[in-house]
């Protein structure tokens, strides 16, 4: 079963619970992968699901922050469920020292040298573990790698 169909088996799993919150979150996904089909024209496959997931838990930190800084607990706690949703479709995300080891093994492949190298490096890094490492993670790992 695709990503795709495991969201679309999930809401109907929600809707049968009456659980409101879930449901909204799974709708909001679902909202945003049949846009990204229909701004494409592509059929959709886990990876660009994948990406898709990624950006919509970014957006929530994003707003966590936002609303823990203006005081909005309430809020704050209604994005934080979301995320918790949609965390759950995301793969087993890569630890610290396999995030490493794996952009020391692509810098090498590449032959990459210092700095200047790091679009090329961000290329190939972003087709390999996207989805399975948080970005952040995986840039500053990439800047250490192409220091030393």
């Amino acid at each position: 079963m695709s990503l795709k169909e495991q969201i679309t088996e999930d809401m109907k799993t929600a809707m049968r619970a009456k659980d409101a919150e879930r449901l909204g979150t799974i709708r909001l996904l679902l909202s945003a992968m049949k846009q990204k089909e229909v701004d494409e024209r592509i059929e959709l496959d886990d990876v660009a699901v994948v990406a898709i997931v990624d950006k919509l838990i970014k957006q929530r930190k994003d707003s966590i922050a936002a609303f823990e800084q203006a005081a909005r607990q309430d809020l704050a706690d209604k994005e934080k469920a979301e995320m918790a949703v949609l965390l759950a479709y995301l793969p087993a995300r890569m630890s610290a020292e396999e995030v490493t080891a794996a952009v020391q093994a692509i810098v090498a492949d590449l032959g990459a040298k210092g700095p200047g190298d790091m679009g090329k490096v961000m290329g190939a890094v972003k087709a390999q573990l996207a989805g399975k490492a948080d970005m952040g993670q995986v840039s500053a790992a990439v800047k250490v790698a192409l220091a030393g």
